[in-house]
C-alpha cells in the first residue's frame, strides 16, 4: 500500500515538475541601447505550449488589432491568434515553418541571467539573425518562432545591432489566456490570415468597385453612384470620419481597359462645397454655367479658376491609362508577359483638411470615346502613423485646367498660347505660414511636334514674381511596357509606349511638385502660370493640363 502510494507520488511530482510554467519578459534594443516606450515582449512556456504576446495584451488594455501566437509542443505547430476588433477574431495554423528552420550551429557560449547559452546563426530575407539559447530549463520556445526546436531562446540579434533580449525568468502558477483568449476562434487558412489582418490595421473607404467608365448614352446614374458627360464621369458621396494629425491618407485606384485601347487622361478628383457654387452645378446644368475664365485669346474657359463664389475640383491624383492593358492582353509578343491590371496609389496626406468629417463627392474620369471604355476600383485608405509629415491645416483649391466635362462640350486648356496663361487672384482672410503650392502639370496633344512630346518649362509667379520655374518631363516611360500591349511599335524598333513625354507615362501616376512660397499675408494674391505652348498644326493642337493647390498653416 506504501509503495503504491510513494508511486503515485512520484508521478504526480513529475508530471507537475514538466509542467511547470515560466514566464519570460524580453526588451528591445538597438546598438545596445534600450527603446524607449516599449511594449515588452512576453513569453509563457512549459513542455506543452509557448505562448507569445506581450504586456499590453496580458493586461488586456492592448489596442486592436493584436495577435497571440501559440506553439504546441512537441509538434512545433504554431496557431496565430489575430483579434481584430471586440468580438472577432481569427485564427491560422502552421505545422512546417519550424521544420524548415536551418541554423549554423556554433561552440560560442554566453551567460544571459545565469542560464548558460549557445549561439546558432541564421539567414532570413539578407539579414544575419543570432539566437542565444539555453537548455538549462529543459524547454523549448522563444520571443518568436524563430529557434523554438533549439531549446529557450534568451536573445535574438539582427544584423549586430537589433536585439531582442530576455530582462527576467520567473515561475508561474497560471497564466491567464483563458481570460484573453475565451471564446472559441474560428480558423481560415494562412494567406487569408494574413489578408485579414492587415487589412484590419487600417481604415478602407470603398468608393468604387469594378465600375464602367466609357462613352455612351446609355450610361445613367443610380441611387449609389452618379454619371456625367455620357459616362466618362462617375461620382459617389463618400463620408469621412475624423482624421487626427498623426494619420496618413492613401488614394489607390486599379484600371483595365473595357474596350478603349488608347493612353487616355484620368484623374480622381474631390468637389469643394465651402462655396455658393461648385463644380457639381455645372454637371448638372451644363459647364457654361460655371465662372468664366478669358485670357484674352478668344476663347472661353469654364470652371477652372477661383472666385469669390466658387472653387474648382481638387485632384487625389493624375492618372494615365496605359495602352489597352488586359482587354487586349491577347496581342503576342516574344518574350512579353503582359501585366493584368494598372495599380495607382498615392500618399494624399497634405489634402487632409479639405477631408477630415467631412461628406464629399468623390470623382474618377478617364477621358474617351470609346463604348467600352474602361473598369476601374477606387479605395481611399486612413493610416495610424507616428510621422507627422504634413503639418498644413489649410488646403485652398486655386486652379484646375483638366477638362474633366470634356466629353460634355467643356474646352482643352490651350489657354497658355499668350503671355498672359493663367492668372488666379485670391484672398486670404488670415496670414499662412510655410504656404506650399501643390502643383500637377502635364502636356498633351500635337502629335511628333506637340507639347506632349516636347519640353516646355512651367513658370509659375506670385503676386507677379516668378517663385518658381521647371520643365516637366519623364524619361523612363519604357519601363512600363508590360503595361502597354496595344501600344503601338515603330520602325525605329520603339513603342509609343517608350517615348518620353510631359511629365507623364502611358499606365502612371503624375506626382505633385509642391512648391515652397514662404509666409502669405492676409488679404489679396495672385497666382500666374506660363508656359509656352505649341502652335496647332493641321488639326493637331497642344494642351495643358495643370491644377493648383494652396497649402499652409493658419
Amino acid at each position: 500500500m506504501f509503495k503504491s502510494i510513494l508511486v503515485s507520488f512520484f508521478i504526480c511530482l513529475s508530471i507537475f515538475s514538466f509542467s511547470q510554467t515560466y514566464e519570460i519578459q524580453y526588451e528591445s534594443s538597438y546598438n545596445g541601447k534600450v527603446q524607449p516606450n516599449q511594449n515588452p515582449v512576453i513569453v509563457w512556456v512549459n513542455e506543452n505550449e509557448n505562448f507569445i504576446l506581450n504586456t499590453k495584451i496580458k493586461e488586456q488594455k492592448s489596442d486592436f488589432p493584436f495577435e497571440i501566437s501559440k506553439i504546441e509542443k512537441p509538434s512545433n505547430t504554431i496557431i496565430s491568434y489575430a483579434f481584430l476588433k471586440p468580438n472577432e477574431a481569427i485564427s491560422t495554423s502552421d505545422k512546417e515553418s519550424i521544420s524548415k528552420q536551418e541554423f549554423e550551429l556554433t561552440t560560442q557560449t554566453k551567460k544571459i541571467l545565469g542560464y548558460n547559452c549557445k549561439k546558432a546563426v541564421t539567414k532570413i530575407n539578407s539579414n544575419t539573425i543570432e539566437v542565444w539559447y539555453t537548455n538549462d530549463l529543459k524547454l523549448k520556445g522563444g520571443p518568436s518562432s524563430l529557434g523554438q526546436n533549439l531549446g529557450l531562446v534568451l536573445q535574438i540579434e539582427r544584423n549586430g545591432n537589433s536585439a531582442t533580449t530576455a530582462i527576467s525568468v520567473k515561475k508561474i502558477k497560471k497564466t491567464g489566456i483563458d481570460k484573453i483568449i475565451n471564446q472559441t476562434v474560428p480558423a481560415t487558412d494562412l494567406l487569408s490570415y494574413r489578408d485579414l489582418l492587415w487589412k484590419s490595421r487600417f481604415t478602407t473607404l470603398k468608393v468604387f468597385e469594378n465600375e464602367i467608365i466609357n462613352f455612351s448614352d446609355q450610361s445613367k446614374s443610380d441611387e449609389n453612384i452618379k454619371r456625367f458627360a455620357n459616362g466618362t464621369i462617375i461620382l459617389k458621396k463618400i463620408k469621412f470620419p475624423k482624421i487626427s494629425q498623426g494619420e496618413n491618407i492613401f488614394v489607390e485606384l486599379k484600371q483595365q481597359s473595357n474596350g478603349d485601347a488608347y493612353d487616355r487622361t484620368g484623374t480622381v478628383f474631390f468637389i469643394p462645397e465651402e462655396k455658393s457654387q461648385t463644380f457639381f452645378d455645372g454637371l448638372e446644368k451644363g459647364a457654361k454655367t460655371l465662372p468664366l475664365y478669358e485670357n484674352g485669346n478668344g476663347k472661353q474657359y469654364y470652371g477652372v479658376v477661383s472666385t469669390q463664389n466658387y472653387q474648382p475640383t481638387v485632384e487625389l491624383m493624375r492618372f494615365f491609362t496605359a495602352f489597352g492593358i488586359n482587354k487586349f492582353n491577347h496581342i503576342e509578343l516574344k518574350d512579353k508577359t503582359w501585366q493584368t491590371v494598372s495599380p495607382f496609389r498615392q500618399d494624399i496626406t497634405e489634402l487632409k483638411p479639405s477631408l477630415s468629417e467631412k461628406e464629399i463627392w468623390i470623382g474618377t474620369f478617364i477621358g474617351n470615346y470609346d463604348k467600352g471604355g474602361h473598369k476601374v476600383s477606387l479605395d481611399i485608405t486612413l493610416h495610424n502613423s507616428e510621422q507627422i509629415v504634413n503639418k498644413n491645416n489649410k488646403v485652398i483649391p486655386l486652379f484646375n485646367t483638366t477638362n474633366i466635362m470634356e466629353m460634355a462640350g467643356q474646352d482643352y486648356a490651350t489657354m497658355f498660347n499668350n503671355d498672359k496663361g493663367l492668372f488666379v487672384e485670391f484672398n486670404l482672410d488670415k496670414d499662412l505660414k510655410n504656404a506650399q503650392l501643390r502643383y500637377i502639370t502635364t502636356g498633351h496633344g500635337g502629335w511628333e511636334n506637340g507639347d506632349e512630346f516636347i519640353p516646355k518649362a512651367n513658370s509659375i509667379f506670385v503676386d507677379g514674381k516668378l517663385s518658381f520655374s521647371f520643365t516637366p518631363w519623364r524619361t523612363e516611360c519604357g519601363s512600363y511596357r508590360l503595361f502597354n500591349p496595344a501600344s503601338g511599335n515603330f520602325a525605329d524598333g520603339l513603342s509609343s509606349s517608350d517615348l518620353s513625354r510631359s511629365n507623364w507615362c502611358p499606365g502612371t501616376v503624375t506626382n505633385p511638385n509642391f512648391i515652397s512660397l514662404g509666409d502669405l499675408k492676409a488679404g489679396k494674391h495672385t497666382v500666374q502660370i506660363k508656359i509656352p505652348q505649341g502652335e496647332p498644326e493641321g488639326t493637331s493642337f497642344s494642351a495643358w493640363n495643370i491644377s493648383g493647390a494652396l497649402l499652409g498653416t493658419e
